[in-house]
């Protein structure tokens, strides 16, 4: 999840003041090596290949901040994030698939880095990785697992995730739910908040608000990434030499890389990337099974779905996007209750033939359970498309609403689960929605701009 700071290097690189200000700052950077004697590695592909990985390390964090933004506890010394990002041979498009920290992974033979002590290959969770062997089995174990070739390396920890999104003046996110989470002491209101350092680690950390745990956990890191990519890009930090400076020095000097993985060659990405924007990036997660592997002394682990896995590495190492990045598709609206867990019921309300069978198939096309057998309403005159819905299902009335724009919503006592859909003389076509957290095991990737927030001011603070 601190990957971000990562990125923000190459975005930032690209303003042209760059070698000015980016020179001598690679001697700030810690070196790592972890592609040291390695063998048999896959062939690499066409673009440039990063894993980004975020530790848990708190060694630099203030007692202040260890309890305001609830860092207590002892660390793992394990990667509490990965993601692999993927930058395209024309540098048009950058590509993240975050890497479940739970998945089943077989560790290679390796030395293991505390106790000198040989392992055979054995199963762990893929985040167990790093506190055996470092970077180098980290490396080691995502090629094996995804068969794509790492081209650099870059670590970063709460300190320097934190720091980096206070240079750049806060960070601006949406929610349509309220997100509270005790164990971290996160609490957003519905609506668009501006996130400080402190704020930001409390939002990508969380875990503990509606039972998926790390699965929606690293869809908010997704969003967060695109809202800092959003906020460096539109903001004025590109133009201002001063800020530049800071904003480099700051997520440069907490970063550790490869040495291949120099200041020269950040800058050098980020001159080819300009004219980036949000919509030049895509997110997505490996999707798992929906039934954990239990692993004799180390718990539940998260299997991937293997088709699915295959495909997405598979579009990265053969350089090809993993989202739609048509401009002229509608852009969907964000929900509350995720559309697969609503049941729509449709009623042709008008004199036209077929209406209602063409919104049905359009709802099921955007996620909605439906009847699959649209019907005539009572009244052929409906002028009004209208949202029939029983209280004790308000929110998913208005998840269905939402793809009825301009819909009226209008109380059914006693209907029950099913959400009734009167088409009126107004409608036209469904608008596509979908849910600010996609339920387990959903697959597909969303644009940058997908996952921002709408508005450019946030109206909120956190």
């Amino acid at each position: 999840m601190r990957a971000v700071t990562a990125l923000s290097v190459a975005v930032l690189a690209s303003s042209g003041v760059g070698h000015a200000v980016m020179a001598g700052l690679d001697s700030g950077i810690e070196r790592v090596d972890p592609f040291k004697d390695m063998k048999n590695r896959p062939e690499a592909g066409r673009g440039l290949n990063i894993l980004l990985a975020g530790t848990d390390g708190r060694d630099t964090i203030t007692e202040e901040q260890r309890r305001a933004y609830r860092l207590g506890g002892e660390p793992c010394h394990c990667t509490d994030t990965l993601m692999l990002l993927h930058l395209s041979a024309d540098r048009s498009r950058i590509s993240v698939v975050s890497l479940p920290r739970d998945s089943y992974a077989m560790m290679p033979p390796h030395t293991d880095r505390n106790s000198g002590e040989e392992h055979r290959p054995h199963p762990v969770k893929l985040n167990a990785a790093y506190a055996e062997g470092g970077p180098q089995l980290t490396v080691r174990t995502v090629e094996k697992m995804t068969e794509v070739k790492i081209d650099h390396y870059v670590e970063v920890d709460f300190t320097s995730f934190m720091e980096t999104v206070d240079a750049v003046g806060g960070v601006e996110i949406c929610t349509v739910r309220r997100l509270k989470d005790s164990h971290t002491g996160l609490d957003l209101a519905p609506g668009p908040h501006r996130l400080d350092g402190g704020q930001a680690l409390q939002y990508v950390r969380s875990r503990h608000l509606d039972g998926t745990g790390d699965l929606s956990r690293m869809q908010r890191q997704q969003r967060f990434l695109a809202a800092l990519t959003a906020e460096v890009t539109g903001s004025g930090v590109l133009l201002n030499p001063v800020r530049f400076g800071e904003v480099t020095r700051t997520v440069l000097g907490s970063l550790r890389a490869d040495s291949g993985f120099t200041t020269e060659r950040m800058l050098d990405l980020g001159k080819a990337m300009r004219g980036f924007t949000p919509a030049s990036a895509e997110f997505t997660s490996v999707p798992v099974r929906e039934e954990a592997r239990e692993v004799p002394k180390i718990g539940d682990t998260l299997v991937w779905k293997p088709e699915e896995a295959k495909r997405i590495f598979g579009a990265l190492r053969e350089d090809r996007p993993l989202a739609d990045h048509d401009s002229a598709r509608p852009k969907a609206t964000v929900v509350d209750v995720p559309p697969e867990q609503i049941r729509v019921q449709v009623e042709n309300g008008t004199p036209r033939q077929g209406l209602g069978t063409q919104a049905d198939r359009a709802l099921r096309a955007t996620g909605f359970g439906t009847s699959g057998e649209a019907v005539d309403a009572a009244d052929h005159a409906t002028a009004r498309t209208t949202v029939l819905y029983d209280p004790r299902w308000d929110r998913s009335a208005r998840t269905v609403a939402a793809a009825f724009p301009g819909a009226e919503l209008k109380a059914a006592p006693g209907q029950g689960g099913t959400v009734r859909v009167v088409l009126g003389a107004d409608f036209t076509e469904v608008h596509p929605v979908r849910a600010e957290d996609p339920p387990e095991g959903t697959t597909g990737a969303l644009r940058g701009d997908e996952v921002t927030c709408p508005r450019s001011k946030a109206a909120g603070k956190a």
